[in-house]
């Protein structure tokens, strides 16, 4: 994951939010060493360092970690707008973890739950604010998803002229895509959004909530799978 560049400010934070970004730490380490004990096993004779790590620490479904009220409404999303499962990416287009994410684990994990999950898209532009800006002039006209992954092929980069050539390829109405761009119809709601995720925590791209549970990093499909089936199984049992 890509971490923004920090200033004074912004090493100030409280007891609680550091209180609150270790349970995460836990919550994350924990999932990542049972992926790898179940991916590739191990000698029950001679148990590794790893796995007797993981027997100490206590089991992902018995951390409680606190749940996040995260504004979906009027943001670009996929999916049911019933689904159990409510999955939001706080995201970078300028992030080339991000970018790995989606291109590899994406498409996979909204196949593996067609019906359940509701995949929401927040900008968290770090890098790459005018890239942002003009998915959101695409927006407009319907297209922010087909941008959006223009944007993150990096076919010919994120410049000024890139906006446009993507634009083009999607045959967008131009004169109106380049009024929103010089307009910068779009930055001031951006900037809100950046701040808000600042404000909620968000330090590094790609960030995902998971029904308000965060989930640091661009991890690999089992583990986002892992975490989904934990979240359908809790709502069952209750």
């Amino acid at each position: 994951m890509e971490s923004k560049p920090t200033s004074k400010n912004e090493r100030i934070v409280s007891f609680k939010q550091d209180q609150f970004y270790t349970v995460i730490a836990i919550f994350t380490f924990a999932l990542g060493v049972l992926v790898g004990y179940f991916i590739w096993g191990t000698n029950p004779s001679t148990p590794t360092a790893s796995a007797e790590v993981a027997a100490q620490e206590p089991a992902p479904d018995t951390i409680v970690v606190q749940r996040k009220e995260i504004s979906i409404e009027g943001y670009p999303s996929i999916g049911p707008e019933d689904a159990p499962i409510v999955l939001v990416e706080f995201s970078d287009f300028g992030c080339s973890f991000c970018a790995k994410w989606h291109n590899e684990t994406f498409k996979a994990l909204m196949a593996a739950y067609p019906d359940q999950i509701r995949f929401v898209y927040r900008d968290v532009p770090f890098r790459a604010l005018p890239a942002s800006e003009a998915a959101q002039c695409a927006r407009e006209q319907g297209a922010f998803w087909e941008y959006h992954d223009k944007l993150f092929s990096y076919e010919y980069g994120l410049t000024d002229e890139a906006y446009i050539q993507y634009a083009k390829k999607l045959e967008l109405d131009m004169d109106v895509f380049n009024t929103c761009l010089s307009d910068h119809r779009y930055q001031a709601k951006i900037q809100r959004d950046l701040e808000f995720a600042t404000e909620l925590g968000v330090n590094s791209t790609p960030t995902f909530y998971l029904n308000g549970i965060p989930l640091i990093g661009a991890h690999p499909l089992e583990t986002f799978k892992q975490a989904i089936d934990q979240e359908l199984a809790s709502q069952n049992a209750n």
